[in-house]
């Protein structure tokens, strides 16, 4: 469990550190049996330590290291482990062009590079909820149950859910990718992968 640990504090500084969140913000969690180990509230995301990592019991939420504040998403981390069986991580974070489209009508492109269908095939929008709230938990475990593994959360930022913390980190930065590659789109003359070989592709996932 402390090798998990350290693993998503080493993680956590990535998202950081390539500029898919903020210093406090985002969280990244994992699941070891009936434990989700989660990051912490309020602390920088570039320096935590295995140490800082928070456990909490899936079966009713309960913070078994009351020493750390919890994430204020550790909810909707749960419900996402409660809803998929498969879910082994989950990652959320603020990046830049993803937030930028969770704020508009607009969709985030996957079909322009092959990398971004096969990873993602399409990127969800979960409705607008209250960050922290109950209704945003159930909104994206539904979506999640759904088999959508990589979301927008409308006016508020990103997730992706993977089997393992490498999956669900390599979702969330083929999304940002595959957002800045749509924004870029629309300043030059683009066309995306045609239908038949997108079956190709998804006939390989």
């Amino acid at each position: 469990m402390q090798h998990t640990k350290a693993e998503i504090a080493s993680f956590m500084e990535r998202c950081y550190r390539k500029g898919l969140t903020t210093s406090t913000g985002g969280n990244i969690s994992a699941r070891c049996g009936d434990i989700m180990l989660i990051t912490p509230s309020g602390k920088d995301k570039a320096s935590l330590s295995a140490d800082d990592i928070a456990e909490v019991r899936l079966s009713d939420g309960a913070n078994l290291s009351p020493d750390k504040k919890l994430s204020i998403e550790s909810g909707m981390h749960r419900a996402v482990y409660l809803a998929c069986p498969d879910a082994g991580a989950v990652v959320h974070c603020h990046p830049l062009y993803s937030c930028l489209f969770s704020a508009s009508d607009e969709e985030i492109d996957t079909t322009l590079i092959a990398e971004s269908w096969y990873l993602l095939d399409r990127v969800a929008k979960v409705p607008y909820a209250l960050m922290g709230t109950e209704e945003l938990a159930v909104r994206v475990a539904g979506y999640a149950e759904k088999g959508c593994r990589a979301m927008l959360l409308e006016n508020h930022g990103a997730v992706a859910v993977g089997r393992t913390l490498l999956e669900a980190f390599d979702r969330l930065e083929c999304m940002e990718q595959a957002a800045e590659l749509s924004y870029l789109a629309h300043s030059i003359r683009v066309h995306g992968i045609a239908g038949e070989e997108r079956e190709r592709i998804s006939r390989m996932r």
